[in-house]
This record gives structure tokens, C-alpha cells and sequence, in this order.
């Protein structure tokens, strides 16, 4: 495997479900899915590790610290127009308006666990 991966973890509940989703409609690619509660999926250097309830990355943690938080990765787009309408045609529920700033426009979606993935059009320079 290459050293030159950024590793994020994502708890999940379900990694044939979030296997599915980030392959079918955020452009990622299976590295390995080696047992039920694991696997790993690749788009570019990024490589989120996608930990089920079984898996040791996903021991339980205390109460106060489970779920989904605000922190999320980010996936560059050319066109965020074209992304939101390929979300909308398979289903996949936008958790924010499309949002435009200084930077750029971004949309939120979330996996099915709820974490969040922010969809990020960079402004033209």
C-alpha cells in the first residue's frame, strides 16, 4: 500500500452501506474490504477507513463523544452544479443549501452514518 495516503477514520454503521455510498456517488475506490466490520476506500491520497460497530476502530466511546461531529473532509469539484444534480437524480439528501463565499460554493452531504462530506467548487481565480 502507499505511505503517501492521508488516513481518515469514519465510524459507521453499516460499511457495505458506506462502501456503497462512497463509491456510487462520491467518486472513491474499494482498496480492500478484508472482513464485515472493515474497509478502506481510496479517492486520489485520501483514504477513509470505514470502521463498523465490530471493528476494533470502532470500540464504543463515552456518550458525550459518539456520532457524527462537525469536523468533515472535503472533496474538490470542477462543476458543484452538475455534482448536486447527479446527488438529487440517485437520491443522495443534501444536509445544506448550496453555500457560496469568498472561497467558493460548497454543499454538505452525510453518509449513511451521518458523517459529513463537504462538496467544494473552488471560486474561479
Amino acid at each position: 500500500m502507499e505511505d503517501d495516503y492521508v488516513s481518515v477514520r469514519y465510524i459507521v454503521d453499516d460499511v457495505q452501506a458506506a462502501i456503497d455510498f462512497y463509491v456510487d456517488h462520491l467518486g472513491f475506490e474499494l482498496l480492500s474490504h478484508p472482513a464485515p466490520p472493515f474497509a478502506d476506500v481510496v479517492r486520489g491520497r485520501l483514504r477513509l477507513l470505514l470502521s463498523g460497530p465490530a471493528s476494533s476502530g470502532g470500540r464504543a466511546t463515552p456518550a458525550e463523544e459518539s456520532g457524527p461531529g462537525r469536523n468533515r473532509v472535503q472533496l474538490v469539484v470542477v462543476d458543484l452544479d452538475a455534482q448536486v444534480e447527479r446527488f438529487r437524480a440517485t437520491g443522495v439528501v443534501l444536509r445544506s443549501d448550496v453555500v457560496e463565499g469568498p472561497g467558493g460554493r460548497q454543499v454538505l452531504v452525510a453518509d449513511p452514518a451521518g458523517n459529513l462530506v463537504e462538496v467544494f467548487e473552488p471560486a474561479s481565480s
